[in-house]
């Protein structure tokens, strides 16, 4: 199963972060992911957070406001899979 993956955030230092870091779990990993980057602010108010960056799995919002771990990315994204 494909698993989507989108990065939500204006271009900021936090945002730039979490998708690359995001990128290197999906290598290291193996995930059949594709992962995109939303700038638009519209889109990213319709998901209705607050805070960037966010981490939008299979269009469900992981989470939002901070930077996790490469474990926590990890989680999430196999979590979203079951």
């Amino acid at each position: 199963m494909k698993i989507d993956l989108k990065i939500l955030g204006t271009g900021c230092a936090k945002c730039k972060t979490l998708e690359k870091v995001t990128k290197e779990v999906v290598a290291e990993n193996n995930f059949d992911a594709q992962v995109q980057k939303v700038e638009d602010i519209v889109e990213i108010m319709g998901y209705g957070i607050m805070t960037t960056p966010a981490l939008v799995i299979n269009e469900k919002v992981a989470f939002s406001g901070r930077i996790p771990s490469k474990t926590e990315i990890k989680s999430f994204i196999e979590n979203a899979t079951l």
